[in-house]
């Protein structure tokens, strides 16, 4: 009888211990995987996307992403440095944005392409590509994979311009025509002004000419008011 009573016993115990450590050990997230690309990284907006509590799903980024980013770094392009640095300091950032989840996982495959892997990972796990990549873009949506454009979000949610503003505007490249000089709006969208290609550096008053828009960004024409 007594044998029979420390075995019911011991049973009561194993089961009591299984419930409480089910009941403390973490859940894994069920949110829909958004997986992001190293052209989201350098261009920064995510970070206020971010914040803003908008995004519906864990945002996954790669080790082969961060391997990415730690090459351009160490590159001797000037200009893809910076930008890599950049991308690499707002991963840091996004892991601090209490508004969403993010992780970075080791997938492993250091030797194949960035956006392959994405393709590869966002397939198995019915997730998304979160990107301003125009070719991943149409690759994603061949393989009926759905991608999460931000320069798509920032054009539906931005206070429109029109033809004729004026703003100041920061050159810090030349175009790709003879003469052109290149800025970027707050929000990522680039703005041509003409005759501004000996202007790098320098802020000027811009006046907007006309509108150019494509699934990639829209492009500001622009031309300097002259004093």
């Amino acid at each position: 009888m007594e044998l029979f009573i420390l075995i019911v016993a011991l049973m009561i115990l194993a089961e009591t211990s299984f419930l409480v450590i089910h009941k403390y050990k973490p859940l894994r997230s069920t949110a829909r995987k958004i997986y992001v690309d190293t052209s989201v990284l350098i261009d920064g907006r995510i970070l206020n996307i971010a914040r803003t509590g908008f995004i519906d799903g864990d945002l996954i980024i790669l080790k082969s992403v961060l391997k990415e980013l730690q090459l351009l770094a160490d590159g001797k392009d000037n200009e893809k440095r910076n930008r890599a640095r950049i991308g690499l300091n707002n991963v840091a950032e996004l892991e601090r944005v209490v508004e969403v989840n993010t992780e970075i996982i080791d997938d492993g495959e250091g030797n194949k392409k960035v956006d392959e892997q994405l393709l590869k990972y966002a397939k198995i796990n019915k997730g998304a590509i979160l990107t301003i990549d125009y070719n991943l873009i149409k690759v994603a949506e061949a393989e009926k994979i759905i991608a999460l454009n931000v320069n798509e979000l920032a054009l539906a949610v931005r206070t429109e311009f029109l033809p004729g503003e004026k703003m100041k505007l920061k050159i810090t490249e030349k175009g790709s025509n003879r003469g052109q000089g290149i800025g970027h709006l707050q929000n990522g969208t680039m703005v041509v002004v003409e005759k501004a290609a000996n202007k790098i550096g320098k802020e000027l008053t811009v006046e907007f000419v006309r509108f150019h828009e494509t699934s990639s960004g829209k492009m500001i024409f622009a031309k300097i008011v002259r004093k």
